[in-house]
């Protein structure tokens, strides 16, 4: 099983980025997908989740900022986040769930600042 994140950078408050985190060695469409995040010295957080059959749930913190959304044709998750705040710097990770089964990718480096 393999998650590959990519999209992370360097943006201005106030910027765009886009997420992506293409599966590999599961079935996609029957794993919930989430994003979570971890700032240096804090513990990871869950950012945005969607389940199998659509279902999203989203931290206080992004909610209207943050969308989650999945194609299960091209086994990826994304994440577009919106008005960025540098409080949102932290590597972000995704998490494949199913059950009792749980897979992470390896992060990818999310920094807001002018």
């Amino acid at each position: 099983v393999q998650l590959q994140a990519s999209g992370g950078g360097l943006v201005q408050p106030g910027g765009s980025l886009r997420l992506s985190c293409a599966a590999s060695g599961v079935t996609f469409s029957r794993y919930d997908m989430g994003w979570y995040r971890q700032a240096p010295g804090k513990e990871r957080e869950l950012v945005a989740r969607m389940t199998y059959n659509w279902r999203t749930n989203y931290s206080d913190s992004a909610k209207g900022r943050f969308t989650i959304f999945r194609a299960n044709a091209k086994n990826t998750v994304y994440l577009q986040m919106n008005s960025l705040k540098p409080e949102d710097t932290a590597v972000y990770y995704c998490n494949a769930q199913l059950g009792l089964y749980a897979y992470w990718g390896q992060g990818t480096q999310v920094t807001v600042s002018s």
